[in-house]
């Protein structure tokens, strides 16, 4: 199966197919309203009205597995973020992104880019510590280490790349300006 095959569910409930977005560069991205690295969502957004009309999307799936910090309903994760950061991007319906409860497109993103380390830095380090009380082997796994992890899809389907919440965002955009 490719990311065309999956589908999520939209915070009123329907099923979206990724065919849909065929022939776009996607963002998938975990987020949460109450994280250290909530403010993403600014730079997301800006990617977002930059590029959009270029063919650019973002799939934001609220998840709350990391610490609780994304406790409320869809609405209001979604009042939350229009308030805050004033998102126009769509958000899906909060679901789990590890364990058995996972979205299948999570575990297929998982398959194509697994975890290659949170790089270097102060933020890196403080996750590195963090995740060892966690998750001893969290090194040597493929799941998702925490919020804001993001993964670029490109025109064709291809998950081209995957980005821990400590990578800067400016290489996110990067990523994603090459791909316009």
């Amino acid at each position: 199966m490719g990311f065309y095959d999956y589908s999520v569910t939209n915070t009123k409930g329907e099923e979206v197919s990724l065919e849909t977005y065929k022939g776009k560069v996607v963002l998938v991205v975990n987020t949460a309203t109450g994280c250290g690295f909530t403010p993403h969502y600014k730079d997301i957004e800006d990617m977002y009205e930059k590029f959009h009309d270029q063919g650019f999307e973002v799939l934001d799936i609220p998840c709350n597995q990391f610490a609780g910090q994304t406790p409320g309903t869809d609405d209001e994760i979604h009042e939350f973020c229009t308030l805050h950061y004033n998102t126009k991007f769509p958000q899906m319906k909060k679901s789990e992104v590890n364990g058995e409860n996972q979205l299948p497109l999570y575990k297929f993103l998982k398959e194509q880019k697994g975890f290659e380390g949170f790089g270097k830095g102060p933020a890196a380090l403080a996750m590195g510590v963090m995740l060892k009380k966690i998750d001893k082997d969290y090194k040597n796994n493929p799941d998702i280490k925490w919020n804001f992890t993001k993964f670029v899809v490109d025109r064709n389907g291809e998950v081209v790349a995957r980005f821990e919440p400590t990578e800067k965002m400016e290489n996110v955009a990067a990523c994603v300006e090459k791909l316009m």
